[in-house]
């Protein structure tokens, strides 16, 4: 059966977003801390650098990596994932990945912003709406057929589907860090774990990858 999915990289007190960005480094030392588990994957390598040589890690948290891929028929996505909190005044704007991006399938990204859609040779098609989790979610899901539909992030958009109760599968790769300030996952989501059944897994990273999924 169809599944609405969420993966996110975490903190060990919960935030999902860094704060310590400059103009020089605007990704910041914390997000790469916080990613970097999955980054040195060879999936990730693989799927979204266009590595091909074999490089990359090949335990738990390259086979969690591989799921994120598996199985998507379309991504629903916030502004600000796809830029447009920094990019929004320029009609150029594609994304951040360039002319290949990782999707292959199309894509919601949730803006108040009018924009035309985006479509890339490998199937990936970045369409803008304005709409509500449950109706972005319909047309998702009739996109994807069979096929599952991921909530790509950011924090706050993958909280109002977790609040709607709209979310299948959420997995949280669960880094051994402490940020202390940003955007916190758990945020008005008291008793969220009731609805789900849980496990867990410690990668050789030390990363604990937590799934909360429905019954």
């Amino acid at each position: 059966m169809m599944a609405v999915r969420v993966d996110l990289n975490i903190s060990l007190d919960g935030f999902a977003t860094t704060t310590d960005q400059t103009p020089d480094n605007p990704f910041g030392d914390d997000w790469g801390r916080l990613v970097a588990a999955y980054t040195a994957t060879r999936t990730f390598r693989t799927r979204v650098l266009g590595d091909d040589s074999g490089a990359g890690t090949t335990g738990v948290d390259d086979r969690y990596a591989q799921e994120y891929f598996e199985g998507i028929g379309a991504e629903i996505m916030g502004a600000g994932m796809f830029g447009l909190h920094l990019h929004g005044d320029d009609p150029e704007w594609r994304g951040w990945w360039g002319d290949v991006p990782p999707f292959e399938v199309p894509v919601f990204v949730l803006t108040h912003a009018r924009r035309d859609s985006i479509e890339f040779a490998n199937g990936t098609v970045f369409h803008f709406v304005e709409t509500t989790p449950e109706e972005v979610l319909a047309r998702a899901t009739a996109e994807a057929g069979n096929r599952d539909v991921r909530v790509g992030g950011g924090v706050d958009t993958v909280r109002q589907f977790l609040r709607a109760g709209l979310v299948d599968r959420l997995h949280l790769a669960v880094n051994p860090l402490v940020i202390g300030s940003g955007e916190r996952i758990w945020d008005d989501l008291r008793g969220i774990e009731n609805d789900y059944a849980f496990s867990a897994e410690v990668a050789e990273s030390g990363v604990t990858h937590m799934t909360f999924r429905r019954d």
